[in-house]
C-alpha cells in the first residue's frame, strides 16, 4: 500500500474502483452525499497525473455554473494548479460547452459567429412581437406558456416542422403556428435562446461530420456529473 497514489489514498473502495476504471464506459450510481463528485474529480486528476492523459482530451460537464465552478476548483487543487493555468481540462455546463463550439462554427449554419444569446426577458419581448405580427391577442394565448411548449419541443429536438405534424391539441396547433415565426425572428436578430444552444450544436454535428470528428478526437474522456438529470438533447449531445 505504500506505493498507492495519493489520489487514491483517501477514497473508499467503491470510489477507488470508479477512479481506476479508465477504459470504456462507466456509470456510477450512488445516493446523495456519497461522494460521486469526489470520485469524478479524483478520476480526472488521476487520468492526468497517473495515466499521462492530456488535459486537452478531457471534458467534464454538469448542469449549473456553480457546480462547474466547484468541480473546477477541486480538480485544480488536486492538480496543484491555479485557475489561469493553460493546461487544465474543459469543465463547464452543457450550455457553456455549446457556446464555445458555436462561436467557432455556427457560420456553417448561416448564423454569424458573434450571435446574441437571449435570456428569459428577451425571449418574452420577442414572443410578444411575434404574436402581434400574427395578430394573436396575448390575453388569449399566454406568451410564457407558448415559450414553455417551444422549450419542451427543443429539449426533445423537435423543430417547427415536426412540431406541426405532431400537434395533437388545439393549444399545440396554436403553438405550431407560432414556433416557425419565433425561430425566424431569432435568426433575423442573429440570436439563439438557451435551448437553441444545444439544438444548434447537435444540428451542426449532424450536418458537418468533420466538425463532429474534431471534437470526438479531442474529447477522449467525457465525464457527466448528475447524468440521470440529462434531458433528451443533452443525452444526444453527450452520445455524439
Amino acid at each position: 500500500m505504500s506505493n498507492i497514489s495519493p489520489l487514491l489514498a483517501d477514497l473508499n473502495p467503491a470510489q477507488r474502483e470508479a477512479v481506476l476504471t479508465t477504459d470504456g464506459p462507466l456509470l456510477v450510481i450512488a445516493g446523495a452525499g456519497s461522494g460521486k463528485t469526489r470520485a469524478l474529480t479524483h478520476r480526472i486528476a488521476y487520468l492526468i497525473k497517473e495515466c499521462g492523459v492530456s488535459p486537452y482530451n478531457i471534458l467534464a460537464v454538469t448542469f449549473t455554473n456553480k457546480a462547474a465552478g466547484e468541480m473546477r476548483e477541486r480538480i485544480l487543487r488536486l492538480l496543484g494548479k491555479n485557475k489561469n493555468a493553460p493546461d487544465i481540462p474543459l469543465i463547464g455546463t452543457f450550455h457553456s460547452l455549446c457556446v464555445r463550439i458555436l462561436r467557432k462554427y455556427i457560420h456553417l449554419l448561416d448564423f454569424e459567429n458573434q450571435f446574441v444569446i437571449y435570456d428569459d426577458t428577451d425571449q418574452l419581448v420577442l414572443m410578444k412581437h411575434v404574436l402581434a405580427d400574427l395578430k394573436i391577442d396575448e390575453k388569449q394565448l399566454n406568451p410564457r406558456a407558448v415559450l414553455g411548449h417551444i422549450s419542451n419541443a427543443k429539449n426533445r429536438l423537435v423543430g417547427p416542422k415536426d412540431f406541426t405534424s405532431m400537434a395533437n391539441s388545439h393549444f399545440e396547433e396554436k403553438v405550431a403556428r407560432i414556433y416557425g415565426p419565433y425561430q425566424a425572428a431569432l435568426r433575423k436578430n442573429n440570436a439563439l435562446d438557451f435551448d437553441d444552444l444545444l439544438m444548434k450544436t447537435i444540428e451542426l454535428f449532424r450536418a458537418h461530420e468533420t466538425v463532429l470528428n474534431q471534437y470526438q478526437e479531442q474529447f477522449r474522456y467525457i465525464h457527466v456529473d448528475e447524468y440521470q438529470d440529462t434531458n433528451h438533447a443533452q443525452y444526444i449531445l453527450a452520445n455524439l
